[in-house]
């Protein structure tokens, strides 16, 4: 039986915190010892300027300062991922006890007024469902997320990406090696940079030049041998003539070459730490092993293609040290380099974009497994096929506390394509909303939702519950609705089936309008093969569910008054709702209401 995941987590998490303790007093150790030894390394030194003591006295105090610079680098690094282990638990424990609003990536550069639904099921900001999911450390492990969130996947996509998150479930040691591997990576790792400098035309010509290179590069080396025979520089002096005027040529695209690799060397070098987790796992599921495969270049594992052209970046930055740049520039070494980057870019460019693919899927993978790790009571929905269908039972909204969510069963289907929701404020209406909405976002995503059970259809989600104005964009609130409405309209006339999320539909316009233009939206939906739900304080409203072509039920949320006090239970019930709160509401806040 696998461990309860808050237990692994607190145990994992004391085992973390101890090692960080450990390793914070060694790093205070070896400093204090840095300190020491490097004192007396400076009285030895003293000494021997005094003749004191013999030259060879500085040898002890030197090798002990090296050897104690790398023990120390040793500590320090391994002291951080310690670090990082802790807060990867720390987090955890925080979602798993719902206190995780304040800590995490909350996506907020995602957020998109004009998508469908994203904001009006708080899918990104502080408080979001990718802030909840999201385990990821690199930025197209973040992109992908946000992507299986806001557009909706087909069935068989779904299925694959269900068992690669099942294989993933149990690897939390592979879960912990990714967050400590890309702990720097969300700081770089620019996908579409990286990608356009992979895919650029070549910055240098091939053949003759490369060629020449070499042959100037293999005179310059005979040159110098022959000067240190012979005493003579003459000749030497000749190549680096011919040097020179092979470079004005050149000089400019061997510098473009040179410093265009900078930026893209440093970000690859950040994803191979996560490459490398992944190269040293394999897997069973289909999707997995093909993002796998991906990973290797004629045999060759992306890892080790991107130390290769660390390597040759690192052998450019030699050049910065001015004796080495004076020293190597009679040997070419910059255009060498230069050469040896567009070889690479020639041979691996068009894999860059396959490996941030990769990494982005991999950690989407990952942080949904994560969510089916420490939910371990939320199954995976059942998809089906047929009309229309939504049939959740103990719906609950993942972004709510567990002690606080009420959970609802709600169905729709061919015999009940449309809910009308009333109720008084404040009762559940828009969560309940939310609720359907956040939960297929969820299975059409290929993550396991917040239910009892869930089986649905194919859908395409799309709500009208958070719309705002817009005085930059001249829009009322009323126009940005109807524009949505008509985005959604527009949308149940394709494949999938739209599931539609209408709160208050037209409630900026007089009633008479609103009623007239909801009913006419609602049918035309219907119509167009769409399920959904609609809230309302309208009464007037309900009687839409009299037309059997709407195939609509009436269900409501009520409360009930306790001396000064509105209490709600929200629990969905049958039938319209009876009466209102509002009046209440204003009295218990203050309002003189006679």
């Amino acid at each position: 039986m696998p461990p309860e995941p808050g237990r692994e987590y607190a145990d994992r998490l004391a085992r973390r915190s101890a090692t960080l303790r450990a390793l914070t007093a060694a790093d205070s150790r070896l400093s204090a010892a840095r300190l020491a030894v490097f004192g007396a390394g400076a009285l030895t030194a003293l000494l021997i300027w005094r003749n004191f003591i013999s030259p060879w006295s500085i040898v002890l105090p030197a090798a002990a300062f090296g050897w104690l610079l790398q023990r120390h680098d040793r500590v320090i690094r391994a002291r951080e991922a310690a670090a990082r282990a802790v807060a990867f638990y720390q987090r955890g424990l925080a979602r798993i006890e719902d206190r995780w609003a304040d800590g995490g990536e909350t996506g907020e550069r995602f957020r998109d007024d004009r998508h469908l639904y994203a904001n009006d099921l708080d899918l990104f900001g502080r408080g979001s469902l990718f802030q909840l999911l999201s385990i990821a450390r690199t930025r197209p492990g973040e992109e992908t997320l946000a992507r299986w969130l806001t557009v909706p996947a087909a069935s068989d996509e779904i299925l694959v990406r269900r068992a690669a998150v099942e294989e993933l479930t149990p690897e939390l040691d592979l879960r912990e090696g990714l967050a400590l591997a890309g702990s720097e990576a969300r700081a770089g790792v620019e996908g579409a940079a990286l990608e356009a400098w992979a895919g650029r035309p070549a910055m240098l010509p091939t053949g003759w030049p490369e060629v020449l290179a070499m042959l100037l590069t293999g005179a310059a080396v005979a040159a110098v041998a022959a000067w240190i025979a012979t005493g003579q520089p003459g000749p030497f002096l000749a190549v680096v003539a011919m040097e020179i005027v092979y470079s004005l040529f050149l000089r400019g695209r061997v510098d473009r070459a040179l410093h265009a690799a900078d930026g893209p060397a440093r970000d690859l070098d950040l994803l191979a730490h996560v490459l490398k987790e992944i190269e040293a796992r394999r897997f069973d599921s289909d999707r997995l092993r093909a993002l796998r495969a991906n990973l290797d270049t004629a045999g060759l594992p992306a890892s080790a293609a991107i130390a290769r052209l660390h390597r040759l970046v690192e052998r450019h930055d030699w050049q910065h040290n001015a004796f080495f740049a004076l020293f190597s520039s009679a040997f070419l070494w910059g255009t060498h380099v230069a050469f040896a980057i567009e070889r690479w870019r020639r041979r691996h460019g068009s894999r860059v974009g396959i490996w941030l693919d990769t990494v982005g899927a991999f950690e989407a993978l990952g942080s949904i497994a994560a969510y089916h790790y420490e939910h371990p009571a939320d199954p995976f929905p059942e998809l089906i096929d047929g009309p229309a269908t939504f049939d959740g039972t103990q719906l609950g909204h993942p972004l709510v506390p567990a002690s606080a969510m009420v959970r609802n069963d709600v169905r729709l289907d061919a015999e009940t394509r449309l809910l009308i929701v009333s109720g008084s404020n404040m009762s559940g209406k828009s969560t309940l909303l939310r609720t359907v909405g956040v939960n297929a976002v969820l299975a059409l995503a290929g993550a396991p939702a917040r239910a009892v059970s869930l089986r649905l259809t194919p859908l395409a989600p799309g709500g009208t519950l958070r719309i705002q104005d817009s005085l930059q964009e001249g829009r009322s609130r009323f126009y940005a609705e109807i524009t949505r409405v008509r985005a959604l309209t527009d949308l149940a006339r394709g494949q999938p089936p739209l599931l539609f999320l209408l709160d208050e539909l037209f409630h900026g316009t007089n009633s008479h309008d609103r009623l007239q233009g909801a009913v006419a939206v609602l049918r035309g939906l219907v119509e167009r093969g769409a399920i959904g739900l609609i809230t309302t304080h309208d009464l007037a409203l309900t009687d839409v569910a009299l037309d059997p072509a709407v195939r609509a039920l009436n269900v409501h949320f009520d409360d009930r008054l306790e001396g000064d006090e509105v209490v709600f239970d929200y629990r969905m019930k049958p039938g319209p709702v009876t009466r209102s709160n509002a009046i209440a509401l204003m009295r218990a806040v203050g309002l003189d209401v006679r």
